[in-house]
């Protein structure tokens, strides 16, 4: 292939030198002499022509993106805050056997229990309900570890989603996400840009991505629930720090719980944390309760000088899930799944959760795990 440059410095002789964006999006002919040329050609009319070129091959933010198996974005006119996509089809319900207890919204999606005790105060457990909800938070626990170890460059999200679908069931456990409010899988799993609550689909997770698991188990009655972010290979540095600042907000947080210690002052810990490491505190999601019930009461914010009323006391169960964004906006847009809620500014967010007993004289950490390094 000749010289593409119009003012070429050596007669358009036969050249290698390859235009760079040409080369990634796989158009061909767009070669130069040398570097001079390749310098003289960007200034030229015909850079501009050619520019229009690399625009016609470079798929739209927003664009249809089928590939060759299949797979597309359902949601090609929605304006996107990043650069991540949903890629479906989704895979069909996955099915619990018959001899496993579900919760009431199995079937139908709508959690009656929880429509009927709103408004009423948190359940204070009995010794037998508390070590219930112990069994089942080791439970979840077990399967969150194991969803974890098969996160590597490649996997699909929908792939993480069967492999927790049937890490509950050979528990004997119903995995809570499913069907509740419609929610179509077994887990969330959330990546890079997405706050919470991301539908598992048929995206392969990409070296430098971070992912969070949201793992939720009904068993003997009760539910375990909790998450944690995780890279996938390596990762950038201001990705550990955020991974870094959301881990140490929920442990410091932890830290404050007791009898008598007030719900508002947990947001109270996490916001300062999140703000001296140059990030923000989701306000739109919060902690809760969970016992018999998914969620119910309290509510507990995780942002500084929140209304939430009441203290904590010995036999309450309830998560504290801080979610924390990169930047100073802690809003979300929501994909029009009406699940996925991402940042506003595309930048990444990271979580963890921790299901909480308040002690006599202090708080257990039902879904306790190991710790581990980032």
């Amino acid at each position: 292939v000749l010289c593409q440059s119009e003012k070429c410095l050596n007669g358009n002789p036969p050249s290698r030198l390859e235009c760079p964006t040409c080369h990634k999006l796989g158009i061909k002919g767009s070669f130069f002499c040398g570097q001079e040329c390749f310098k003289v050609g960007c200034e030229s009319s015909w850079h501009k022509t050619h520019k229009v070129i690399h625009e016609i091959a470079t798929p739209r933010q927003g664009g249809l993106s089928v590939t060759n198996k299949g797979s597309f974005n359902p949601f090609p006119d929605f304006g996107f805050s990043g650069s991540l996509r949903p890629v479906y089809p989704l895979s069909p319900t996955r099915v619990v056997p018959d001899h496993i207890p579900r919760p009431d919204y199995a079937e139908d999606g709508f959690p009656v229990s929880e429509t009927r005790r709103v408004g009423q105060p948190p359940r204070i457990l009995s010794p037998e309900e508390q070590e219930k909800m112990r069994t089942v938070c080791r439970l979840a626990r077990e399967v969150l570890d194991i969803a974890a170890s098969h996160i590597r460059p490649g996997i699909t999200t929908d792939e993480i989603d069967a492999v927790v679908h049937q890490a509950c069931i050979e528990r004997n456990a119903y995995p809570s996400p499913l069907n509740y409010r419609r929610y179509p899988k077994s887990v969330c799993t959330s990546i890079n840009e997405v706050i919470c609550h991301g539908i598992p689909d048929q995206r392969m997770l990409q070296e430098g991505d971070i992912i969070n698991i949201d793992v939720t188990l009904y068993y003997d009655g009760f539910h375990g629930d909790l998450n944690e972010t995780y890279p996938v290979g390596q990762i950038d540095e201001e990705s550990k720090r955020l991974i870094r600042t959301a881990r140490k907000s929920l442990d410091e947080s932890i830290k404050i719980c007791k009898p008598g210690a007030l719900i508002r002052d947990v947001g109270r810990v996490i916001e300062p944390i999140a703000r001296a490491n140059g990030c923000s505190s989701v306000r739109t999601y919060t902690g809760h309760g969970i016992n018999d019930l998914f969620h119910c009461s309290p509510n507990v914010p995780h942002y500084a000088k929140n209304k939430a009323v009441g203290t904590m006391k010995a036999g309450m169960c309830f998560t504290i899930e801080p979610m924390i964004n990169l930047g100073g906006n802690w809003d979300e847009v929501h994909w029009p799944d009406n699940w996925t809620a991402t940042t506003v500014d595309g930048k990444r967010s990271a979580q963890f959760e921790e299901t909480l007993l308040i002690t006599e004289t202090g708080v257990e950490v039902l879904t306790a795990g190991k710790p581990r390094d980032l």
